[in-house]
C-alpha cells in the first residue's frame, strides 16, 4: 500500500517598500529613506499582520535603504532583530523572474516568508500568482498568497491562492 505525501502550504506575503523620500537629491535611488509616511506606515501595517495572528519565518528583503528599513520595522513588530533579516541584492528594482529566483532558492524549513522589494516588480510578480489582479502594489501594501509546496523550489508549478490584499488606507 503507497503512502500518500501530504503537500503542506508555503505562504509568501509579497510587500513593497514602505514610502520613501525624494528630499536629498544627492542620494542615489538605492539609498534613499523612508519619509514620514513611509515611517508610520511601516510599523501600522506590521501590527495589522500580528493581528491577523500571521506568524512569519523569514523576513527577505533588497538590499535598498528603503525595502531594508520596511522590513526592519516588520521583523522589530516580530521581535526579531535586523540581523535576522535575509538580504538579497538581486531583489533591487527585481523583475517578476528574479523575484521568482529568490524564492526558489528559501530555505524549506520556512513556511510564511515575508518579501520586501520594489515596484514594478512586485506588482508584476503578484500578478503572474493567481487570478487575482492588481493593478499597482501602493506602498507599504502586501499581496499574500498560499502555495500547495513543500519547498519553495517547487513554487513555481505550486496551485497557489489568493490570501488577502491589504495597504495603508492613508494614501
Amino acid at each position: 500500500m503507497q503512502q500518500s505525501t501530504r503537500l503542506k502550504m508555503k505562504n509568501l506575503l509579497i510587500i513593497r517598500h514602505a514610502k520613501s523620500s525624494w528630499d536629498l537629491t544627492v542620494l542615489t535611488d538605492y539609498d534613499r529613506h523612508l519619509n514620514d509616511r513611509g515611517h508610520n506606515d511601516a510599523p501600522t501595517m506590521a501590527k495589522r499582520l500580528l493581528e491577523k495572528q500571521i506568524a512569519i519565518d523569514a523576513f527577505v528583503s533588497s538590499t535598498a535603504v528603503r525595502a531594508l528599513t520596511t522590513a526592519t520595522y516588520f521583523a522589530a513588530a516580530y521581535k526579531q532583530t535586523p540581523n535576522t533579516i535575509l538580504k538579497f541584492h538581486e531583489l533591487y528594482n527585481a523583475s517578476a523572474n528574479t523575484i521568482l529566483k529568490v524564492v526558489e532558492n528559501l530555505p524549506k524549513n520556512i513556511e510564511t516568508a515575508a518579501l520586501f522589494a520594489h515596484n514594478p516588480g512586485v506588482t508584476n510578480f503578484a500578478n503572474t500568482l493567481t487570478s487575482t489582479q492588481i493593478d499597482n502594489m501602493p506602498t507599504c501594501g502586501i499581496f499574500a498568497i498560499k502555495a500547495q509546496c513543500n519547498t519553495w523550489a517547487n513554487f513555481k508549478y505550486a496551485k497557489k491562492e489568493f490570501w488577502f490584499f491589504d495597504y495603508p488606507k492613508n494614501m
